[in-house]
């Protein structure tokens, strides 16, 4: 008889945040695994671990050119997805969505595959229904210096679902809110990385606006988890896979500022252009379909991703 035959998978940004930690529970599972990416934001060192196993793949390759592989799923995380990083080039940020889902689309319809699309919150915009549910429609602007963003994965997954009434394809679409945990860049301009810069740098601590906003933090194993289980289940999506707990941006700082050096002082600055003012996913969908929700709540998930900005800032210490 003969042995099964192995999954075999391209995951695009797979040596970015999410795509490593994806990486990681793939090639545990014993599946094999071709990492795609051009190391804007990705790195290295996220996936070094598995540099010269027979199972692992690494190529630089950027996803706006096509690629011709033979795989059994795709999954597409290929995308800056923070501000810092997706404002740096907006016009290469819209390409990337846009050109990037179109080639994986087409390489997914040529060999079969199913592909799976990290799509985002942000295809709500400044939401005016609160918490969001995936039927919500969103309220984006289309010209604002987020819209390279946030327009671009709308536009994503409008090319997921033409393929899919068109050719067929299997697709997956994921909408996920903030996720933190280790093998965030420092530099990212996120506000989780943000405060836990500036307070290990014994620097205040910058809150834009008020604080007042809110924001739902999901630590990336749980997000893997169900990015995992929407991929191999029978649900099409769109899915918000996020944790569900809402927290001011000022309660994140204290959590922060009281895990790092409770006597920071905490500053405000004016809020950038289409900040979103409040974010949190209805996670039903999840919970009947993938039987999934977050187990990791932010107080536990904020150690180890402290002590990752630590060794990222004090390498030899």
């Amino acid at each position: 008889m003969s042995a099964m035959r192995i999954t075999r998978n391209l995951i695009t940004g797979g040596a970015g945040f999410l795509g490593s930690h994806l990486t990681d529970r793939l090639m545990e599972a014993g599946e094999e695994v071709i990492c795609l990416d051009n190391y804007f934001t990705g790195s290295k060192s996220n996936i070094e671990q598995w540099i010269g196993h027979p199972r692992f793949e690494l190529i630089r390759h950027d996803v706006t050119e096509p690629i011709r592989l033979e795989v059994d799923r795709i999954w597409h995380l290929a995308c800056p997805a923070s501000p810092v990083h997706y404002q740096f080039n907006p016009i290469k940020t819209a390409k990337t969505s846009f050109l990037g889902t179109y080639n994986m689309l087409g390489l997914a319809r040529r060999v079969g595959a199913r592909l799976l699309l990290a799509s985002t919150s942000e295809v709500y915009g400044d939401p005016e229904v609160h918490p969001q549910p995936e039927s919500y429609r969103g309220c984006v602007n289309t010209i604002g210096i987020r819209s390279c963003y946030d327009e671009g994965k709308r536009i994503a997954e409008t090319l997921c679902f033409d393929y899919q009434r068109m050719h067929g394809t299997e697709i997956r679409v994921m909408r996920i809110f903030n996720t933190y945990g280790p093998r965030m860049l420092p530099d990212d301009g996120r506000v989780v990385s943000n405060f836990i810069v500036q307070a290990l740098k014994g620097r205040p601590l910058t809150l834009y606006g008020n604080g007042s906003q809110t924001r739902s933090f999901c630590y990336v194993d749980d997000l893997i988890e169900g990015m995992i289980r929407l991929m191999n289940g029978s649900h099409t999506g769109p899915i918000n896979i996020g944790n569900p707990g809402e927290f001011t941006i000022r309660q994140l700082a204290e959590l922060v500022r009281e895990r790092i050096n409770p006597d920071l002082e905490l500053i405000e600055q004016p809020l950038p252009q289409d900040d979103p003012m409040q974010r949190q996913p209805i996670i039903d969908l999840a919970r009947k379909e993938l039987s999934w929700e977050p187990k990791i709540p932010l107080q536990e998930g904020l150690n180890p991703t402290i002590a990752w900005f630590r060794e990222c800032l004090n390498p030899a210490a």
